[in-house]
């Protein structure tokens, strides 16, 4: 057996299957998860851009509105002070061009004064003199200012040469005349005569207002025994005054056909001053203006006041009316003369002389550049 046995083939060893490879799986679903955690990261940060871009598009939004809204605030102010400016450039404009019509105009008077001569000057200044005198006489009432003004509107054309103003020496000459005629109105007189007056009225007491005690109210004041001028009272007489003005004074006799005036609260005496004042101011305002029938309605009022709120025997009382009575003769609106006739030829003779200037100067012009041509 031990020969049948070692002549046995040898037994043959098995070989083991190979392992399979597997690494490269792993590599590849490695790769696949690190794209795929890529791929979501990659997404989440998309979508955080998203959001980020979508909340600045509405905050966008939004500040475009807020603009909006105020450039079109600010569009409508910017439009008003367009419009306010180019209102302030037309204004300045204008302001411009006036000046400069101004300006040529001042050149042109320059330039026209240099030619001017003596005569020229003094007719200018006889101009200025008339329109001083017409002011005085038509705006102010000024008759002696008038005058004046006119007299040396004569003196200064007598200096001048020009024989052409002998018409407005003559109308001049009318006028002064004219005016000389007129009795000059003193208002400074008659307003400090009233404000005299006025004062007066203030003085007044409530004694010199009517009252029974008034001697309108008692008896006839003259005995219907007096005797005669120059005669001297006897012993019966001067008997019965006696007993007669002891009676008078226990008995008041009263003339029944008068009316009675009752006796004036002091409410009454006020307004009784008062209104007399306000009638003399009236007075004093018609002067200013020389309105002769308001000086006139208002003096005759004052008057009526006096007799019918005051006692005419008190003694201020009657130099009021005295005065009043004397303010009433003047006549504060005089009728005034046209002196405007004499101004208006001398006009007429400024615009011939300026004529004549201006020909001759055409003329030497026309003869220079003849001249020149030559």
């Amino acid at each position: 057996m031990t020969e049948t046995t070692k002549q046995l083939p040898a037994p043959i060893e098995k070989e083991q299957p190979a392992r399979q490879r597997l690494w490269p799986v792993w590599v590849i679903v490695i790769i696949t998860l690190i794209c795929v955690v890529m791929l979501a990261l990659w997404n989440w940060q998309q979508w955080n851009n998203q959001q980020g871009t979508l909340q600045a598009l509405q905050d966008l939004q939004q500040d475009t509105a807020q603009l909006e809204s105020r450039y079109g605030d600010s569009g409508s102010q910017q439009s008003q002070r367009l419009q306010s400016l180019e209102n302030k450039l037309t204004s300045q404009r204008e302001l411009i061009a006036t000046q400069q019509r101004q300006i040529d105009h001042n050149a042109r008077e320059l330039l026209e004064a240099g030619n001017r001569t003596r005569t020229d000057w003094l007719l200018a200044e006889a101009e200025y003199l008339l329109r001083i005198a017409n002011q005085r006489l038509l705006i102010e009432k000024d008759i002696k200012g008038a005058l004046s003004a006119l007299e040396a509107t004569d003196d200064v054309l007598t200096e001048s040469d020009d024989i052409g103003v002998y018409a407005v020496r003559q109308q001049l000459a009318r006028e002064i005349l004219a005016l000389k005629g007129l009795t000059g109105v003193d208002r400074t007189g008659l307003y400090l005569t009233l404000e005299a007056a006025i004062d007066s009225v203030h003085q007044l007491t409530d004694q010199a207002l009517i009252s029974e005690q008034a001697p309108g109210f008692m008896g006839n004041s003259q005995s219907d025994d007096a005797p005669p001028e120059g005669g001297e009272p006897g012993m019966l007489t001067k008997a019965w005054q006696k007993f007669k003005s002891t009676l008078m004074q226990v008995v008041v006799v009263r003339r029944m056909d008068e009316s009675v005036k009752p006796l004036l609260s002091p409410d009454q005496s006020a307004y009784a001053r008062l209104n007399l004042q306000l009638m003399l101011e009236e007075a004093e305002m018609a002067v200013l203006r020389g309105n002769q029938p308001l000086y006139e309605r208002a003096l005759a009022k004052a008057q009526a006041a006096i007799a019918d709120w005051y006692d005419s025997s008190n003694q201020r009382v009657g130099a009021l009316s005295r005065t009043l009575d004397e303010l009433g003769k003047n006549n504060v609106a005089p009728d005034l003369p046209d002196i405007s006739k004499s101004l208006d030829l001398l006009k007429e003779r400024l615009a011939g002389r300026l004529n004549k200037d201006n020909g001759d100067n055409d003329k030497n012009n026309a003869d220079a550049n003849g001249g020149d041509d030559s």
